[in-house]
């Protein structure tokens, strides 16, 4: 898991499918159901690693992005 595509792809594995429209929003819901998958012994911890740093840099980058718009009003 390297992107946040390969994450999408993990979950759809699992039946799970999140479009929000709100890409916070979404990478948070993302978040509970790694926890939530990993908690179930449904997924290694190494793997569970690198989905829940993979996903915070997505929400870092998008909390940056909304920063720079806040500011350019």
């Amino acid at each position: 898991m390297k992107t946040y595509y390969d994450l999408q792809q993990y979950l759809k594995r699992f039946g799970t499918f999140i479009y929000i429209g709100d890409r916070v929003a979404e990478l948070e819901l993302m978040e509970a159901e790694i926890r939530e998958i990993h908690r179930m012994q449904m997924m290694d911890t190494k793997d569970y690693q690198m989905a829940i740093l993979l996903i915070r840099q997505q929400l870092s980058l998008e909390l940056e992005k909304q920063k720079k718009i806040d500011k350019k009003r």
